[in-house]
């Protein structure tokens, strides 16, 4: 045991002698949670459209009004003809054309349909889509409120939005984005810990010491398990101060959920760093299976979302099985028996890959 302790006081010792290590646990979380949220959002905003109002009627200018109006479009141009508007999209300035047929107040007076074409720029299918999808519903509503009133008009639906009632798609990114840092510093830095020992020279001597595989290898993501609690608890403080997000769950199973997950990331980086000879070889194995996880994770891209074989490649990814329970406590405030699926496949991919981790470094070390 004094080995062992004295090993850690070694890592640890080593860890905090590095000019860069403290700095990058205290900075990348701060970097991360506080632009990433604002950036990654899958909410479409500010589309610019040109209308083309071909009836220069009451009616539709006041359809113009409610749409230039609207704080998901900004109105770029109103020529006079398509070809015009088209141009505006050839040049990028434009997303979407909204072209008001000539006699559209006189046909909806005589209760025919009017005709309003919607041209978008496909080149972003998701994009386009919706853009198009809320020029649609603006339009439906402007026809139905003006035109048509219906039976709902005095007696509305009334609407409950539950777990998110604000619809702020931050507090469903900002559990992913705890876990991309997690992922990031307890994955990627372990993977450089062994090799750095073989660069220098000094695995040598530790493998003629006593010391163990065991005590060896727990000296070695010890102070990683450590680092880890602290980047959690940090980047969960960051979350509630930068965008006033905190867990709906208890904190202690954001906990025990985070330290498997801890345990299976530092055991995969020094796996890849027993099978690595240098810094670059370890840096790029681990930089392929860093991109693949995170694209099988649902980080961005829902699951449900993905191919049938991608879905079944996303079960074997321990970042899909952290990021999930971690969005359902943040959202939902589920507690450990409500998440005990995704505890013991992460419980189970620990014990996995702990193991490979002591095995390769014995046959590493032969």
């Amino acid at each position: 045991m004094r080995i062992w302790f004295y090993l850690i006081e070694k890592e640890m010792k080593q860890m905090m002698r590095s000019v860069i290590l403290p700095v990058v646990f205290v900075l990348l979380p701060v970097m991360m949670m506080n632009v990433v949220p604002r950036i990654a959002t899958q909410e479409v905003k500010n589309l610019n459209i040109v209308i083309v109002d071909n009836d220069h009627s009451t009616l539709s200018q006041r359809l113009v009004q409610k749409l230039s109006a609207s704080a998901w479009f900004r109105l770029v141009d109103c020529p006079a003809t398509y070809a015009a508007a088209e141009e505006h999209i050839k040049r990028g300035t434009a997303d979407i054309i909204v072209e008001i047929a000539s006699d559209l107040e006189r046909s909806l007076m005589r209760g025919e349909d009017g005709a309003i074409q919607i041209s978008a720029n496909a080149t972003n299918g998701t994009k386009s889509g919706l853009g198009t999808s809320y020029i649609s519903q603006m339009i439906a509503d402007f026809a139905l409120s003006t035109l048509h009133p219906s039976p709902f008009t005095n007696h509305p639906v009334a609407t409950r939005f539950l777990y998110n009632q604000r619809l702020d798609y931050k507090i469903y990114m900002i559990p992913a984005v705890i876990a991309m840092i997690l992922t990031l510093l307890m994955g990627f830095l372990p993977a450089l810990n062994i090799v750095m020992e073989k660069e220098r020279g000094t695995i040598e001597q530790i493998n003629v010491t006593p010391v163990g595989r065991v005590a060896f290898i727990l000296s070695k993501v010890v102070p990683y398990w450590l680092a880890g609690a602290f980047i959690l608890f940090y980047s969960m403080l960051l979350g509630g101060l930068f965008h006033d997000i905190w867990p709906a769950g208890s904190v202690w199973t954001v906990f025990v959920l985070t330290t498997l997950f801890i345990v299976v990331a530092s055991s995969l980086g020094l796996v890849v760093s027993n099978y690595s000879d240098t810094i670059q070889q370890a840096a790029l194995v681990m930089y392929f299976f860093l991109v693949v996880f995170l694209l099988l994770s649902g980080l961005l891209t829902p699951v449900g979302s993905m191919p049938g074989w991608a879905q079944l490649l996303t079960e074997l990814n321990p970042l899909r099985h952290f990021i999930e329970p971690l969005r359902i406590v943040y959202v939902k405030g589920a507690s450990l028996a409500e998440l005990a699926p995704y505890l013991w496949r992460l419980a189970l991919m620990g014990v996995l890959s702990s193991a490979w981790a002591l095995w390769s470094y014995r046959k590493s070390s032969s």
